[in-house]
């Protein structure tokens, strides 16, 4: 596939699973070799480490995240490689922008009978590519086959090759007394007929885990985890209130285990569409009674939301945090929770400024509720003398005292 690469290539790939190993491999060891120069890869949320990514090869083979991962986080903070802040509903439109003949080198299921790949557990921004830059294709048996848009025909690829490589599998986290009890906060305000987006880790498997007596859910979010397979196998999920996608639980991308694949393979019920859609807000806006969950790192007594950031250094990137949001605000009957346990560390997560250098995330005109353990402090209509109180109200009761001299100090009290 080397031929398909020259001086100043950009490759797009697509973030976790949906990452060519075998064909990176080979690329990675061209750039050893000295035989590829000037060469960037995009990607958000590699799983897979490589020498390219500690900056081995210097500018013969240099990587842009659009989100760190486990894997880049180091790297970054080394200098290494290269971060650009963006809304995931962006990446497309940034990537396209910042590429000039992209070649697309992606994990695919095979081709069917018909000569269709399945770009698989992954549609994400590189789906939006198909018929807009060239393809180069990784297929495995273990990739899921699925639906949605996100398939291409044989004759609009430029080659592609076979592996037999694994999938990584990323079990669901097990939940705390505290997880449970943040879940509780939000599950008792979700309606029946709501459609919901959630994220991974351990306070949004406890809110799955919790829906079990809910009816005629719908799915519309960015990560298909093995929290959706419990609901949709139980009934709960059958989409047959949403105004868009009816019927179908939608995902731009899927990150679990084995049962997750097997769930997702040839099943038509599930689609995965190019994340520009999925995490439009205007898109998510016409869904009634639309539920976004996602978790923060800190809170400030404006409602601003740090989730990128730990005390100024950076730990993730944006993601569809704000795109969930901002479409959740405009649904009709929308709520955007922010979960968060209370403290971390012995520190409260709530606090009256945000560390010098955090990022903002999701901004203080945006932000609708904020869970604690504690409870729920709704922000959204509200002055800043009443978000003031109303995050100190769920912040832990050993930090009360000071967060409220804090703000009588700041003259919000």
């Amino acid at each position: 596939m080397l031929e398909h690469i020259g001086t100043g290539t950009q490759i797009i790939v697509p973030l976790a699973n949906g990452e060519p190993t075998a064909v990176l491999e080979v690329i990675d060891a061209a750039a050893a070799a000295g035989e590829i120069d000037g060469v960037q890869v995009h990607q958000m949320h590699a799983v897979h480490d490589r020498p390219y990514l500690a900056g081995a090869y210097g500018d013969r083979l240099r990587h842009v995240s659009l989100f760190l991962s486990h894997v880049t986080r180091p790297h970054f903070n080394a200098g290494t490689l290269d971060l650009v802040p963006a809304h995931f509903s962006e990446a497309y439109s940034i990537l396209r922008d910042r590429t000039d003949d992209p070649l697309v080198v992606a994990a695919a299921s095979p081709p069917d009978r018909h000569g269709y790949f399945s770009l698989g557990v992954s549609a994400d921004y590189t789906s939006s590519f198909i018929g807009r830059g060239r393809f180069f294709l990784e297929a495995t048996e273990a990739m899921p086959r699925t639906f949605g848009r996100n398939q291409l025909h044989v004759s609009q690829v430029v080659g592609w090759c076979r592996s037999d490589r694994p999938l990584v599998m990323v079990p669901p986290r097990e939940p705390n007394d505290l997880d449970r009890i943040i879940a509780g906060h939000v599950v008792e305000r979700i309606p029946n007929g709501a459609t919901l987006q959630t994220g991974i880790g351990a306070i949004p498997n406890a809110i799955m885990a919790a829906l079990t007596d809910h009816r005629d859910l719908g799915i519309h979010t960015e990560l298909l985890s093995d929290g959706v397979v419990d609901l949709v196998e139980a009934g709960v999920v059958n989409g047959v209130a949403k105004g868009l996608n009816r019927t179908k639980t939608v995902g731009t991308f899927a990150l679990g285990t084995e049962r997750l694949h097997r769930f997702l393979h040839e099943n038509t019920a599930v689609e995965l569409w190019p994340v520009r859609y999925v995490n439009d807000p205007s898109i998510i806006g016409r869904e009634r009674d639309f539920v976004s969950v996602n978790a923060t790192l800190s809170v400030d007594f404006l409602g601003q939301c740090a989730s990128e950031t730990i005390d100024g250094t950076y730990y993730s990137s944006s993601g569809g945090q704000n795109d969930f949001a901002r479409g959740a605000m405009n649904s009709p009957g929308g709520q955007g929770f922010v979960v968060l346990h209370s403290t971390a560390h012995g520190r409260s997560r709530i606090v009256p400024r945000l560390a010098p250098g955090d990022a903002v995330t999701t901004p203080k005109n945006t932000v609708d509720k904020v869970v604690t353990e504690y409870g729920v402090a709704q922000l959204r209509g509200r002055t800043i003398r009443e978000r003031a109180r109303a995050l100190i109200s769920v912040a832990h009761p050993d930090h009360r005292e000071d967060l409220t001299a804090a703000a009588r100090s700041m003259n919000y009290l």
